[in-house]
């Protein structure tokens, strides 16, 4: 932790657009075939039905329920959006107290 004009400071990671970081994650998820038949297998829906579910504010939850569930799937979905990811925890976070 570096000391700041006013003493300790924490480094923080900006915040990102939830939804934003849920259509990366299903977008990701939906061009990778491994982790796209894994979650059409969990989540019950089929492939041509992904476009619909992602207007779905629920249905965007669960897609990060099951990134930030899955450690590499997360580290994967974060380095595939560009940001940290802790930002797209911080998201889920956020999409989870709506």
């Amino acid at each position: 932790m570096k000391n700041g004009p006013t003493g300790p400071s924490r480094r923080t990671t900006p915040a990102v657009d939830p939804d934003f970081i849920a259509i990366q994650a299903l977008t990701f998820i939906a061009s990778n075939p491994d982790h796209a038949e894994r979650f059409l297998a969990l989540s019950g829906i089929g492939f041509g039905d992904l476009r619909q579910a992602a207007a779905d504010s629920g249905f965007l939850l669960g897609v990060m329920d099951y990134v930030v569930g899955n450690e590499p799937l997360l580290l994967l979905v974060a380095a595939d959006a560009g940001v940290a990811p802790e930002a797209v925890v911080g998201a889920h976070d956020r999409m989870s107290r709506r």
